[in-house]
């Protein structure tokens, strides 16, 4: 069972990732250093390092579908 609260919701646009809030610092909007076409990889296995561009906080990726990030840490309170 996944747990939820280590789950990020992400939005695709323009060929970019974007979360609706960052769940460390609040600011809202943030595009992720992640592109659509790594996606696949990291479905498949592959962790990816993502670090926020507004605070600077590092998370790692274990796994994502089409509209969540599986991180290796809890992101959000329940």
């Amino acid at each position: 069972m996944i747990p939820i609260e280590n789950t990020i919701p992400y939005d695709e646009m323009m060929g970019d990732l974007y979360v609706e809030d960052c769940p460390f610092c609040g600011t809202h909007h943030v595009r992720l250093p992640i592109k659509p076409k790594e996606l696949p990889l990291i479905h498949d296995g592959k962790k990816r390092l993502l670090v926020f561009p507004c605070c600077n906080h590092r998370l790692t990726i274990v796994d994502c579908d089409s509209d969540y990030l599986l991180a290796d840490t809890p992101v959000r309170t329940k």
